[in-house]
């Protein structure tokens, strides 16, 4: 329903339609009316964002997936960005940025994520959309429930649960395609040459998707999801959330036709459609509550009936407690979680900045033999032995020319580099190396020996990564 079409409803009819609305105790079916407004349009702008789940893994960079999550080969391909198992230390550090941020989100407005951003809302949302235009109203949609299974009826349910388990497909499928090839993919589910944890993924999330936003829906925030309980110690009195005007709207009163308006009577005129518009079905004008996720829909009706009676908006309006009751707000860089908050967010972005700038495409590891540490030669060389690993994060195999630098040593050999190694793409390839050093030419019992290797890939670019190691020798 538009706003333009609650404001044609009569108060009358507000207040009949209000009989049908009740508080949400868990005990009956939630089918909350659908308006438009300013946090609707909002709610429908942050519900698209997921188009990118669907269609993210079609994108594509050269001849392969533009992001690929290859657990089997233990590679994440984001764009040009190739992440091995030994760069996923950076995830601990992406982890806690956005543990921080949904921390200070809620901090400072409540639950955002929960009211436009999350999956279980997002997928509720469209399910229930799907929902109101085959079955109508709220109204009709309960006296659908009630109704004997005719034909009619059957219809109906079986084109929304059709369509309800096409979007569970489709989630199943867009989710495991992040995972393999996703063009792939399509072509071995229906020639039935998938793997069987493909199709258990699939199916796995088909029974989830319609279980979850078709049959739970509001309940899963209220039983299964655990930030509806931690809520209550993120936010306090100066949070900006979805809040009822206590002094201005009580005492509540309903107006009636041709009968004056007590002085005491307040703006509310208790017509129930903050009620009637809540996804979870809860009563804003009782205060902040656990099943409320903040998305602001209550605040849209609310406005178009005080429009309707010509009342100032704001009745219902994303306000502090302190606000609302009309006391001096502490400003926002004065608070001091605020502070703590920024701090874990800056350090974590460092963390992960740096990480990302210290990336390497190809990548070079040196090991000491530590038995034994050296030894002396017949001829009176001083031999070391190492194992070198090279990382290469491309996407194809490189031949890799390994060298030293000789400049702190005379008549250095190495031996075990004469030629090129093939370093395998997206994996580590080790080589054992001897470097042998005339014992007189050594100035120290350990010196600095520093191992040169570089590539080219196919496309001519060239990669170089060095290392710097010990060479260890006897005492003079």
């Amino acid at each position: 329903m538009s706003e333009k079409q609650i404001q044609e409803q009569s108060l009358e009819e507000l207040y009949a339609e209000a009989q049908e609305h009740t508080i949400n105790v868990g005990d009956i079916k939630i089918h909350a009316k659908r308006m438009g407004g300013k946090f609707r349009n909002l709610k429908w702008a942050s519900n698209f964002l997921w188009i990118i789940f669907f269609i993210g893994p079609f994108l594509r960079l050269g001849d392969r997936q533009a992001v690929l999550l290859d657990i089997p080969n233990r590679q994440f391909h984001i764009f040009n960005l190739t992440l091995l198992p030994q760069d996923l230390w950076m995830l601990s550090f992406l982890l806690l940025f956005f543990a921080i941020l949904l921390a200070v989100v809620t901090a400072l407005a409540g639950r955002v994520w929960c009211g436009f951003f999350c999956f279980q809302t997002v997928w509720t949302d469209v399910f229930t959309w799907i929902e109101d235009k085959l079955e109508g109203t709220p109204a009709k949609r309960r006296k659908l429930e009630k109704a004997k299974w005719d034909a009619a009826k059957i219809i109906l349910r079986a084109k929304k649960y059709s369509l309800w388990i096409l979007i569970s497909f489709l989630t199943g499928m867009s989710f495991t395609a992040w995972f393999t090839d996703a063009y792939q993919l399509w072509v071995d589910l229906f020639t039935l040459n998938a793997s069987s944890t493909v199709y258990i993924t699939v199916g796995m999330f088909i029974v989830g998707t319609y279980f979850l936003a078709g049959i739970l829906r509001e309940q899963t925030c209220f039983w299964l999801c655990p930030y509806a309980r931690i809520q209550a110690v993120m936010i306090d009195d100066t949070s900006i959330v979805p809040s009822y005007d206590v002094s201005r709207g009580e005492k509540r009163g309903r107006l009636i036709k041709g009968k004056a308006v007590s002085d005491d009577q307040g703006d509310c005129v208790d017509c129930n459609q903050c009620v009637a518009v809540c996804p979870t079905g809860v009563d804003i004008r009782g205060g902040q509550q656990e099943g409320c996720i903040m998305c602001g829909l209550c605040i849209d009706a609310c406005d178009a009936v005080m429009e309707k009676i010509d009342k100032p908006k704001g009745l219902i309006k994303y306000a502090s407690w302190d606000g609302i009751m009309g006391k001096k707000e502490l400003p926002l860089l004065k608070r001091p979680r605020v502070w703590v908050y920024s701090i874990i967010l800056l350090a974590s972005i460092i963390g992960v900045v740096t990480g990302l700038s210290g990336m390497e495409s190809l990548e070079l590891k040196v090991l000491h033999a530590r038995q034994p540490l050296f030894v002396i030669q017949s001829d009176g060389t001083i031999q070391n032995r190492y194992t070198l690993k090279v990382l290469n994060k491309q996407n194809e195999d490189m031949k890799v020319k390994i060298s030293v630098n000789d400049d702190a040593f005379k008549g250095l050999i190495i031996i075990g580099a004469e030629k090129e190694i093939v370093a395998t793409h997206g994996t580590v390839t080790a080589v054992t190396i001897f470097v042998k050093v005339p014992r007189k030419n050594l100035t120290e019992t350990s010196q600095d020996i520093t191992f040169i290797i570089k590539a080219k890939n196919s496309q001519g670019e060239e990669f170089e990564s060095d290392r710097v190691s010990m060479f260890i020798g006897p005492k003079k």
